[in-house]
């Protein structure tokens, strides 16, 4: 699968594990402008899968209702650049929800997923990488995934944690590469750091599109300066793997 492709199964194994997970958005409905959600209208119904009117504090704001009232929410802001109108919604509504009832309400069953980074031609609405706005707000998770293998894992984590979980998606890598990817559902660990490369001298960490970046860098160091660099992917931005990048 690419990364696309992971991000459908992903989703089609939430869909049919939990029958109170629902999928909506600007366009979900047909595929999404990236076909992450290809053909789960059709087996799911309209129902579960539906589309939105265009207004992302309504789309969050919804699944923060939908989350609180015992489901499972999965909205999808069509660019993560577009994820500003419900920053409120995000930060002082989600995040907050558990604290400020005294964990007699949450909304930990929602997971907002965006398309993210640039892709060389996207200009300015579309090439943002807003993560670090999200990254000083305790209550939630942030998670950006490097590859096909590490999305579906990743984003099936955040459907199942129990805390609100912004899940980020390189869409320049959606469809760059393939990987060998489980059809059955796995998770990966969220803020858990995961060590690409050992080395001596330097750490580098990354995540996302900049991870393949980071890697050439490693290779060009130890090639050219005989530097010797350990690369780190960071998975989860919020609460990071500080142990590991410490250690």
């Amino acid at each position: 699968m690419n990364l696309f492709q992971s991000i459908t199964s992903a989703l089609d194994n939430a869909l049919a594990k939990d029958p109170t997970a629902v999928v909506f958005g600007e366009d979900v409905a047909f595929g999404g402008v990236f076909r992450c959600t290809v053909g789960l209208r059709d087996k799911y119904g309209k129902d579960r899968v539906f589309n939105t009117p265009l207004c992302e504090q309504g789309i969050v704001g919804f699944g923060i209702g939908v989350a609180v009232a015992g489901a499972t929410a999965i909205a999808e802001i069509q660019f993560a650049d577009y994820i500003f109108p419900a920053f409120d919604q995000i930060v002082n509504e989600a995040a907050k929800y558990r604290y400020r009832s005294g964990d007699l309400f949450n909304c930990g069953n929602l997971t907002i997923r965006a398309p993210w980074g640039c892709v060389g031609h996207g200009a300015l609405y579309h090439s943002q990488s807003p993560e670090a706005f999200f990254a000083h707000c305790p209550g939630i998770k942030i998670v950006i995934p490097r590859s096909p293998l590490q999305a579906k894992g990743l984003l099936l984590s955040c459907i199942e944690d129990k805390n609100p979980c912004i899940f980020f998606e390189p869409k320049i890598l959606y469809r760059a590469a393939v990987e060998q990817v489980p059809v059955e559902p796995y998770n990966i660990p969220l803020s858990q750091a995961e060590v690409l490369q050992t080395g001596s001298d330097v750490t580098l960490v990354a995540w996302g599109t900049q991870v393949h970046v980071i890697k050439e860098v490693a290779a060009m160091a130890q090639e050219k300066l005989g530097v010797s660099c350990e690369v780190i992917d960071l998975r989860t931005i919020l609460p990071w793997d500080a142990e590991t990048v410490c250690k």
